[in-house]
């Protein structure tokens, strides 16, 4: 692999930083008919209020744009702070398992819903867990 730049690719890439145009995203190019099979969403770093709001809004717009399978990335709560505080839950402070008893008691996301992969959540092995979505009618 070469490190230098042709002058032809310095004039394009000076250009386009200097222009207004940005990159076109793919994911928002999809017809009323096509079907994304699955999408991912990272919940790292933040807070319960935070990452419940988050999970939300992902589900019902995964759900309207006909998402199959949502891989919900939460980590396995190994360096979460909570874990040393007497006064919370070890568990649900964790948004390994907050996250999916969250949704399970949500009923208008569960309407939405055909299975949470509790297994994966219960695995200390992972970090992630998927959810099978309904399809609109």
């Amino acid at each position: 692999m070469t490190n230098k730049l042709s002058d032809k690719d310095k004039k394009d890439w000076q250009k386009y930083i200097n222009s207004s145009e940005r990159l076109h995203s793919k994911d928002l190019e999809q017809s009323n008919n096509q079907t994304i099979s699955e999408r991912s969403i990272d919940l790292h770093g933040l807070t319960l209020e935070q990452a419940n709001q988050e999970i939300s809004q992902f589900i019902e717009n995964c759900y309207l744009n006909k998402v199959k399978k949502i891989n919900v990335i939460t980590g396995k709560g190994m360096r979460s702070k909570n874990i040393n505080d007497p006064y919370q839950s070890s568990k649900l402070s964790i948004l390994k398992y907050s996250i999916p008893e969250y949704i399970k008691n949500n009923s208008e996301l569960m309407k939405k819903i055909i299975k949470i992969d509790f297994e994966s959540v219960d695995s200390p092995s992972k970090g992630s867990f998927d959810i099978i979505l309904k399809s609109i009618r």
